[in-house]
């Protein structure tokens, strides 16, 4: 048999020496120790139980979310909110150009309407000055030489009549010989010489009509000036017209540029009118949407059962329903997996006495997502 070590026969021999009060206390701790050490190994056990069950939560969660395609995360949108702010201001912009685009446009209406009226009423004029033109020629092929004839008769007439003022000179001296020889009266001298007078005058005025006759003949065998202010107005009355034309013309292209801008406006207000911020400033405070990822397109159905869970998968309940399905794509962040992802928004009614589930991270359309 092998010697037991000294140590512990010393051991041995020390406790058989003490007092039989003191055997006992040894045994006590040896309990208290062994009562720690299962308390510690039953922790130990339970929190390496709980990391497991938590770990193989975890991965369950993930691998839920990774294969489930009926999920879809809650958005609330209010009247206050920047982006409805800020949607409304577009909208309301927007609306307020198409208003002046139709001021504009009726004004553009009534100026091409009067332009209009305008160049009609001048090209009334245009055949009229013509035929004027023309007549006014023609009358002055004919007037022109027969007043040159006249004039050269008048000249000749004025020629004879000088010839007999030549004579008339002789017999006035011969008048007032006589009267002063007084083989006439002062009166048969005075008519005498009056009828003298008279015939001068004549003389005269008929130098005048001659000179006259040579302004008129000059008028109607040449183009005066009268004539020249006559083409001058018939070129400013085309020039007028081709300027309305112009006018008219650049009106009608820019009534037709901002009544394409209206439709296009009025497109883009009907396309607006889909996203979720018009039927938010519509006039509701708050509104109830769900972010939709593509993945999960086919769960999404309007009228389709809305249901909130309980650690987001156990315990559902039906919450509301699906009431638009809204066009447009957008982007948020996985609430599980925190990565950016596509998608698109829906409207949800929601029963009153569960509002508070679009508060939930995630609710799930169309059926429970573990059936119970």
């Amino acid at each position: 048999m092998a010697t037991p070590p000294v140590d512990t026969l010393a051991s041995e021999t020390k406790v058989k020496s003490l007092p039989s009060e003191n055997r006992k206390a040894p045994v006590g701790q040896s309990l208290h120790y062994k009562l720690v050490i299962t308390l510690y190994r039953i922790f130990a056990i339970t929190v390496l139980y709980l990391v497991l069950a938590g770990i193989i939560a975890y991965a369950f969660v993930m691998g839920f979310y990774a294969v489930n395609n009926s999920w879809a995360a809650p958005v609330i949108l209010s009247a206050a909110d920047e982006k409805s702010l800020d949607f409304r201001e577009k909208l309301v912009t927007s609306q307020q150009t198409i208003e002046d685009l139709k001021v504009d446009t009726r004004k553009l209406d009534s100026g091409i309407a009067e332009m209009t009226k305008h160049r009609g009423a001048l090209l009334q004029l245009e055949p009229e000055l013509q035929a004027a033109i023309a007549r006014e020629r023609t009358h002055n092929l004919s007037a022109g030489p027969e007043l040159s004839a006249l004039d050269k008769q008048k000249q000749a007439d004025n020629l004879k009549t000088q010839k007999v003022l030549a004579q008339l000179k002789q017999v006035e001296s011969d008048i007032n010989k006589d009267l002063a020889a007084g083989l006439i009266t002062k009166g048969d001298a005075a008519t005498q010489l009056a009828a003298l007078n008279t015939a001068e005058g004549a003389y005269t005025d008929n130098k005048i009509a001659e000179v006259l006759l040579t302004d008129s003949v000059l008028d109607k065998t040449t183009t005066g000036t009268d004539s020249l202010n006559v083409l001058v107005k018939q070129a400013e009355l085309r020039s007028e017209v081709a300027q309305l034309d112009i006018a008219i013309s650049v009106a009608q292209k820019q009534l037709q540029e901002e009544s394409r801008q209206i439709d296009r406006l009025r497109e883009a207000i009907v396309t607006a009118k889909q996203s979720p911020y018009y039927l938010n400033a519509a006039g509701e405070q708050r509104l109830y949407f769900a972010f939709v990822p593509y993945d999960d397109q086919a769960s999404a159905v309007v009228g389709g059962s809305v249901y909130d869970c309980y650690l987001n998968m156990v315990l559902c309940r039906k919450v509301g329903t699906v009431k638009q399905i809204l066009t447009g794509e957008e982007q948020a962040i996985h609430p599980i997996f925190k990565t950016q992802i596509r998608g698109f928004l829906i409207q949800m009614n929601l029963d009153t006495d569960h509002a508070d589930s679009a508060k939930s991270k995630t609710v799930f359309l169309g059926r429970k997502p573990l059936l119970f």
